[in-house]
């Protein structure tokens, strides 16, 4: 695997839930771990992202007070293969859905591109909004 140019690292307060749930339902592997700092470096098809339950505060960062719900203003856009297997694991976990499956198609330049999608909130609240790519078509005479 290359090294994505961005990885967003996500504080969690609980690190065996968060590796349960971004593992068990979610589909990530773990590339590697340090369980003495209560950190993982995950992937799924190409996507990265780490988790880190802070544990020393001299190396942890914080623009403010780290209070549930984390990641307010923030959801990230995770692409994978197939959407279908994910999502029926999403809805079987009970996992929060903050939107449900869609079919979308956004402008982009003078055509448009359009995806599936559905956003699962994660147990510290971060929102992970899932897609599958469905192409691109030209736009319509009437703009859409």
């Amino acid at each position: 695997m290359t090294a994505p140019k961005l990885v967003p690292e996500l504080y969690v307060s609980d690190i065996d839930r968060s590796r349960r749930f971004y593992i068990g339902v979610l589909g990530f592997a773990v590339l590697y771990d340090r369980p003495e700092e209560r950190f993982a470096y995950l992937v799924r098809e190409g996507a990265a992202l780490m988790l880190e339950q802070p544990a020393d505060p001299g190396r942890t960062w914080l623009a403010g007070p780290l209070e549930q719900p984390y990641g307010r203003g923030i959801n990230l856009q995770i692409e994978v293969g197939d959407l279908g297997p994910l999502h029926a694991a999403v809805l079987a976990a009970e996992a929060p859905l903050l939107l449900p499956l869609e079919e979308r198609w956004y402008r982009c330049g003078d055509g448009l591109v359009g995806q599936r999608q559905f956003v699962v909130q994660d147990p510290d609240g971060y929102l992970l909004r899932f897609c599958q790519d469905l192409g691109s078509r030209p736009l319509s005479r009437s703009g859409g």
